[in-house]
C-alpha cells in the first residue's frame, strides 16, 4: 500500500466497527480482529484477554459443555465477543446445540470446514440457520465470489475467506488447490457487500502490516492463528529446546490434531497441516498492542480517521519484495 495523505494522529484513529448482519439482524460493535478457532489459539484464556480490547475469539470446538458452562458463569463479559465453533458432522451439530441452549448469551456461530464447496455444507448452513434464526453465522472456507453469494443466500452472515494461506496449512502443497489471499479478499468482499453480507480474511497474516492490507482489501474481519501462537493464553506447555523456550502450534488438519481428536489421519486422505515449534512469546497482551498500534499507524499514513475508511483510501502496488532483509 502507498501513502496517500497525512494529518491524522495515532490517538485519533477509531479501530472499532459497527455492523448489522444481513440474516441474523444482530448488531456487532468492536475491533474486528478474530483469534482463529484452532485448538491452540481459540481458547478461553485467549478470549479473556482479547475481549478486554473488544477483539473477538472463535472458540475451538473441543471444549466440553461443562467447561463452557464454567467459563460462562465466571466470565459473562466475554460472551458477546466469542463464537461457538462447529464442523458439519451430526455430532458437531449436537454439541453446538447443547452449548447454545445452555448458554443463550452466545450469539455467534462459526461453521468451519476446510472445503466450503459442497452441497452438503450449503445444506448444513441452511439447517443451522433454521435452528438458530437470530444467531449470527460465520461460515467457510471459500475463495470465490459465487460461493460467497451462495452461502449468504443460504443463511450465513459472515463468510470465511481463505484456502491455503495459513502459516501451518499445507493444502496448496498436498493438493495443488488454493487462491492468492489478497485477490480472494478483494473479490469475495465485493460479492458479499453487494448482498449486504460480510467476510473474514482467514489466514496469511504474518505481521501487523498484513492485517492492515486485509482490511484495505475490503475484509470486514481479519482472523489470525500464527500471529497469536506461542503465548501464555495458547493451549500447550512451554518446553525447553536447545536452550530456548518453545510451544507447539499446528494446523487442525495436521497429524498432531488428527491423532489428538480422531485417532489419526484416515488412510484414504493426507494431512494438510504442519506441526511447528514456535518461540515462546509470553503474554498475548503485548502482541495485541503491537497489532493495534500498527493498524492505527496504517490509518495515519493513508489519512483514514476510522478503520471503516481504510479500504476507500487504499491503493495496492505490486512489488517484488516487501521489506529489506539486510538485518533479518
Amino acid at each position: 500500500m502507498k501513502v496517500q495523505s497525512i494529518g491524522i494522529r495515532w490517538n485519533q484513529v477509531d479501530l472499532a466497527r459497527t455492523f448489522t448482519f444481513r440474516n441474523s439482524k444482530q448488531t456487532y460493535h468492536g475491533i474486528p480482529i478474530i483469534a482463529a478457532n484452532m485448538d491452540t489459539t481459540g481458547t478461553f484464556e485467549m478470549a479473556r484477554v482479547l475481549s478486554k480490547h473488544t477483539l473477538f475469539t472463535a472458540m475451538q470446538k473441543h471444549y466440553s459443555l461443562d467447561e463452557w458452562k464454567t467459563f460462562a458463569v465466571n466470565h459473562p463479559e466475554c460472551l458477546e465477543h466469542i463464537a461457538a465453533s462447529s464442523g458439519s458432522g451430526k455430532a458437531d451439530l449436537e454439541r453446538l446445540c447443547e452449548i447454545l441452549e445452555a448458554i443463550p448469551d452466545i450469539k455467534y456461530i462459526c461453521l468451519d470446514v476446510a472445503n466450503g464447496y459442497s452441497e452438503y455444507f450449503v445444506e448444513f448452513v441452511k439447517t443451522v440457520r433454521d435452528k438458530f434464526p437470530k444467531h449470527t453465522i460465520m461460515a467457510g472456507n471459500v475463495v470465490t465470489g459465487e460461493m460467497v453469494e451462495e452461502l449468504i443466500l443460504s443463511g450465513a452472515d459472515i463468510i470465511k475467506v481463505g484456502i491455503g494461506p495459513g502459516s501451518v496449512c499445507t493444502t496448496r502443497i498436498k493438493t495443488g488447490v488454493g487462491y492468492p489471499q489478497l485477490s480472494a479478499v478483494i473479490e469475495c468482499a465485493d460479492s458479499a457487500h453487494g448482498l449486504k453480507g460480510h467476510i473474514i480474511s482467514d489466514g496469511g497474516c504474518s505481521c501487523p502490516g498484513d492485517v492492515a492490507k486485509a482490511f484495505g482489501a475490503g475484509a470486514d474481519f481479519v482472523m489470525m492463528g500464527g500471529m497469536l501462537a506461542g503465548h501464555d493464553q495458547c493451549l500447550g506447555e512451554v518446553v525447553q529446546k536447545d536452550g530456548k523456550k518453545v510451544k507447539l502450534f499446528y494446523g487442525m488438519s495436521s497429524d498432531t490434531a488428527m491423532k489428538k481428536y480422531v485417532g489419526g489421519v484416515a488412510e484414504y486422505r493426507a494431512s494438510e497441516g504442519r506441526t511447528v515449534e514456535v518461540p515462546y512469546r509470553g503474554d498475548v497482551e503485548n502482541t495485541i498492542r503491537d497489532i493495534l498500534g500498527g493498524l492505527r499507524s496504517t490509518c495515519t499514513y493513508v489519512g483514514a480517521a476510522k478503520l471503516k475508511e481504510l479500504s476507500r483510501r487504499t491503493t495496492f502496488i505490486r512489488v517484488t519484495q516487501q521489506a529489506s532483509t539486510m538485518f533479518h
